[in-house]
């Protein structure tokens, strides 16, 4: 396929119910083949206007579109196929349950002969690092940072004209990034297909680049030009927005160390992704009531997993992609059942419950739970641990921001029976709306925040139950230079208040800004506990 250019003219979007566009008035020419950088603090509309590129969002009410844009000279809902998307959340990317069937998808639905798109399917698995995995592995089987490579995969398959990529590195370890970066060039290179790359990171791709956009915080492209050019005349500026620029890390205090208590305990913990079946979970419970160690027939992703969790504590989960960082976090969230091992709730996390489930009810609760988190029911669970997706959507459930907090206290209260504090409900959205930089989009509909933005209502909607342990899988995801700084010091004081918080990343900056202590799971270093000081 021929390299596409990309044209706007005054365009601009404006998301339904939204005081603000996402932008307006932009004017720009991508000349085909063109290799961009496009930035921006959390929020600037980046993301939406990828989405715009490639076709995927459409103006119903004949007032969202402003102005016009085209792709290789059409407007972009017609030029489908020409254009490959890479979204922000893996999981967006995935439509088939075969990991074959699912890169195969692109080329069949464009009509490539069936011999020519198995060629194309194992070239691409190879050049992202996925060679090793069958054609009928299911995909729902992979790790995030894995269903991030096969999502490039399904785009590069299709040979487009245009590769337009939002945070292809985001969810990946080092060698990850490295291979990834290395497939995009190489495939550019090789078709010549237009790139326009959003990452946070600028680094990563910036000495890689022709040029680099920059969309404003109040909608407009303030800075459009060569990369060295840009980086250097404009860093103090671009610093000042929040755009992390090479060689800059925001300052952040020193980490802090609350008061520590014994909360989770595991010991020689195997842990799968698969769930239980019926009868599988009912003999989990008989071993259980017999005082023995239940074993479950399930394939275990990691083994010999022994760690505690402390209150007043941050705790770093590492290790490489597909190694079991995120399924060891659900697991401790009580979410997974652990396939063998001891994983118990010591006493004060058993007799604890959340700040905000007991204002609910206007006093403090006694009930001592069980110490096997994974019977514990939904309301005993989310009142002690918090937990954070790694793709927020997930857990988005309500049509506004204001309302997705209030959920789980409203929830716990529900359960309960109980009645709830409003005042004190209010008083703590409110203060975490504000903390996060959430307050001008309470009434936004989640689902149409930016990357960065629907991250931190995951962490604040974590929050707001005020559990004992908040567990955080990648939680710098989209963040800004200022709004990770405001996130590593919001995390610093909850665990200098006793909170025990669990950060499953690959961001070793946020690692060494909170300090404490690291666990990793896979490579090298499995099993092995780490003073962070001692990386």
């Amino acid at each position: 396929m021929q390299p596409a250019g990309i044209e706007a003219t005054d365009f601009g979007w404006h998301h339904p119910g939204r005081a603000q566009p996402a932008f307006s008035g932009l004017n720009f020419v991508i000349e085909p083949g063109q290799k961009v950088l496009l930035l921006g603090a959390s929020g600037a509309g980046k993301s939406t206007l990828l989405h715009a590129m490639a076709g995927v969002i459409h103006d119903d009410d004949g007032e969202t579109q402003l102005g016009s844009l085209t792709v290789g000279g059409l407007a972009p809902a017609e030029a489908r196929g020409v254009v490959g998307l890479m979204q922000q959340d893996p999981e967006s990317s995935v439509v088939l349950a075969r990991v074959g069937d699912d890169v195969a998808f692109g080329p069949e639905n464009l009509g490539v002969a069936r011999e020519e798109i198995w060629r194309r399917v194992e070239e691409c698995l190879r050049v992202v690092g996925l060679e090793d995995l069958d054609l009928n592995r299911s995909t729902s089987a992979l790790s995030g940072g894995q269903k991030q490579r096969l999502g490039l995969a399904g785009i590069l398959v299709m040979h487009p004209g245009a590769l337009l990529l939002d945070e292809p590195t985001a969810n990946l370890d080092p060698a990850g990034v490295e291979q990834v970066r290395r497939a995009v060039l190489d495939a550019q290179a090789a078709t010549g297909a237009t790139l326009v790359v959003i990452e946070h990171r600028v680094g990563i791709w910036a000495e890689h680049m022709d040029r680099v956009i920059v969309l404003g915080s109040n909608g407009g492209i303030t800075h459009d030009g060569a990369p060295e050019t840009v980086l250097r005349e404009a860093r103090a500026e671009l610093i000042e927005a929040g755009v992390w620029v090479p060689d800059y890390l925001p300052q952040t205090p020193q980490p802090v160390t609350g008061k520590q208590t014994p909360l989770v305990s595991a010991q020689d913990l195997s842990i799968t992704r698969a769930y239980p079946s019926r009868k599988q979970r009912k003999q989990r419970a008989r071993d259980l009531a017999a005082g023995q160690s239940p074993v479950l027939e399930l394939e275990p992703v990691a083994q010999g997993i022994s760690l505690q969790v402390l209150s007043g504590e941050h705790l770093s989960i590492l290790g490489p992609n597909g190694a079991g960082k995120s399924t060891l976090a659900l697991t401790l969230a009580g979410l997974l059942y652990p396939v063998s091992g001891r994983l118990e709730a010591e006493e004060p996390l058993r007799a604890s419950s959340s700040l905000m489930g007991d204002a609910a009810s206007g006093s403090r609760s006694a009930q001592t739970v069980s110490s096997d988190i994974a019977s514990w029911q939904p309301a005993e669970l989310a009142s002690r641990i918090g937990l954070v997706f790694q793709e927020p959507e997930q857990q988005f459930i309500r049509p506004t921001v204001r309302e997705e907090l209030e959920f789980g206290p409203r929830q716990i209260a529900r359960i309960r029976k109980s009645p709830l504090n409003e005042e004190e409900l209010a008083e703590r959205t409110d203060f975490l709306l504000q903390r996060l930089r959430l307050d001008t989009l309470q009434d936004a509909n989640p689902f149409t925040l930016s990357g960065g933005e629907k991250r931190r209502l995951s962490v604040a909607s974590a929050l707001t139950t005020a559990p004992a342990i908040v567990v955080l899988d990648e939680p710098t995801f989209g963040q800004d230079a200022k709004t990770w700084a405001e996130l590593v010091v919001l995390i610093r004081e909850l665990v200098e208040g006793g909170t025990a918080v669990i950060s499953i990343t690959h961001d070793m900056d946020f690692v060494r800004a909170l300090g404490g202590r690291a666990f990793s799971v896979g490579g090298e270093r499995a099993g092995q506990m780490r003073r962070v000081g001692q990386l």
